[in-house]
Formats: structure tokens, sequence, C-alpha cells
């Protein structure tokens, strides 16, 4: 079983581990029973997450996706100190990906957790 209550170091890695790991489109989602399956590109998550809304780093800009995976279309942006409401984050390979509300866009996507402040949401999906 995964283990959901990971801390944010390691969650979130070394920048270069995320960074090759982005590299990379993976197209394997663990679920929390170990198993593997297609990532839907259309994919949402629940509101699990009670973390106050965060701010976007300043001078960082970051891909909204369809879903956990660089393979899937980029939906919007998180940029510019965007207001983010983190709602929850999964696995998809050894990359996490957190799914948000990004309240000064008015989208909803998910971006990669190295890409986040805090490293994304604290609750699994």
């Amino acid at each position: 079983m995964i283990e959901d209550s990971r801390s944010r170091l390691t969650r979130g890695g070394l920048a270069f581990a995320a960074v090759a790991a982005l590299a990379v489109p993976t197209a394997v989602v663990v679920g929390t029973a170990g198993t593997a399956s297609a990532v839907p590109c259309s994919q949402s998550g629940p509101d699990r997450d009670t973390t106050p809304r965060v701010r976007m780093t300043a001078g960082v800009s970051a891909n909204m996706r369809g879903g956990p995976g660089t393979g899937c279309d980029v939906v919007g942006w998180a940029d510019r100190q965007d207001l983010l409401d983190y709602r929850c984050y999964v696995y998809v390979g050894s990359s996490s990906w957190t799914y948000l509300y990004n309240v000064t866009d008015a989208r909803y996507g998910w971006v990669a957790d190295s890409l986040l402040p805090r490293y994304g949401a604290d609750s699994h999906c």
C-alpha cells in the first residue's frame, strides 16, 4: 500500500530528479493498492486538502494539465503569484502531481508538485 503521509521533502525530492522525471512522459499511475493503470487526461480529483490557499512563487510559471502527466494537454498556467487552492495529489511513476483550482484564473488542472509552493497538496486523492 502506498504511504499517504509522506513528507513534503520526500515528495518534492531534489530539483534535478524532478526535472529529469518530468522530461520523460509517463502513462502509468500507481493506485493505492499498488496496481498500475493508464493516466486519464480528463481526470479530476476530490477536494480533500485543507491547506490554506497559497500564492504561486513570483517569477515561476507552471503548466496546468488536464491530467497528472506531461502527456496530457495544457489547460492553463499557474504563474504571476496566482492564488492556488490545492485539492489532492497522486503519484505518476516517481513524481507526484497536485490537482488544484487556480482562483486567479478560475481554472482547474494538474501541476507537478516539484513546481508548486510547499510541494503541492498534503492529501492523497
